[in-house]
């Protein structure tokens, strides 16, 4: 079976208290994003399997560039052996051909795990229902769960708590992404800069105001201590509102930036 995982935008992301736990709640809109995608194919094999193979624009040419974690390690990986402790799977074999960026705030990762869970769960006719997708997802990764739905979310508590979130306004716009060279961002970097906050407006009232009013409004917490520490992320951003973009923000912690332009 052959799949093809695409990421998710955030659309503003507020950081609004440190949790006890250690991570943080947070609430922001999930949307699709199907402008670029993984290709995943799974098949029965003898022996378990996986091959990565990772892909980059690099001097504004596509090439295959150094898949630097241990494929035996990857989420898709988990997946399976995730579902493999509650059915008895067969070995497989996994071939992910990686285009969504690496450290992007793109969530690709979790994308192709998810997508590994549904393809696993029509192939081997386990019949799992999406509620129960959604609990092994969250297993795997905060924003799992999204990919479950793959449909406009508003997420609040760590990523895992999600409402259905109706965006007509944005199919009014198109998407450019811009995914700069050589510039990746962990998790564990965006956060070390945040200082969580309460915003006075929340932000479900800010995206009810139509998008040409978003910019300035609706905003991402992280760019303010990931733009310091990369500006040359702030001018990218700039770059899109000088072509037109009605709104432009990063996605997740970066390093991926988005214009809205009108169709």
């Amino acid at each position: 079976m052959i799949v093809h995982p695409h990421p998710k935008l955030n659309i503003g992301l507020d950081i609004l208290r440190r949790r006890e736990d250690g991570f943080h709640d947070l609430e922001s809109l999930f949307v699709p994003y199907k402008g670029i995608s993984d290709v995943l194919e799974i098949e029965e094999a003898p022996r378990f399997s996986v091959e990565i193979r990772r892909y980059a624009v690099v001097a504004g040419r596509r090439q295959e560039v150094e898949v630097d974690w241990d494929p035996r390690t990857d989420l898709t990986v988990r997946a399976y052996q995730l579902l493999k402790k509650d059915f008895q799977l067969p070995p497989v074999s996994i071939r992910l051909e990686k285009n969504i960026p690496v450290g992007a705030g793109l969530g690709g990762g979790s994308a192709d795990a998810v997508f590994t869970l549904r393809a696993l769960s029509e192939m081997f006719d386990l019949f799992i229902p999406d509620v129960m997708l959604e609990i092994y997802a969250a297993q795997l990764g905060s924003d799992c769960p999204f990919f479950v739905y793959d449909s406009p979310m508003f997420v609040s508590g760590r990523g895992d708590n999600m409402e259905e979130y109706s965006a007509p306004a944005l199919d009014a716009f198109r998407v450019e992404l811009l995914v700069p060279e050589g510039i990746s961002v962990s998790t564990r970097e965006a956060y070390a800069g945040i200082v969580p906050e309460q915003p006075k407006i929340p932000l479900k009232e800010r995206l009810a105001l139509p998008v040409e009013e978003w910019k300035g409004v609706v905003v991402n917490a992280f760019e303010k201590s990931v733009f310091a520490s990369h500006p040359e992320l702030a001018e990218l951003k700039q770059s899109l509102y000088d072509k037109g973009a009605v709104y432009a923000s990063m996605s997740g912690s970066g390093s991926a930036l988005f214009g809205l332009f009108a169709k």
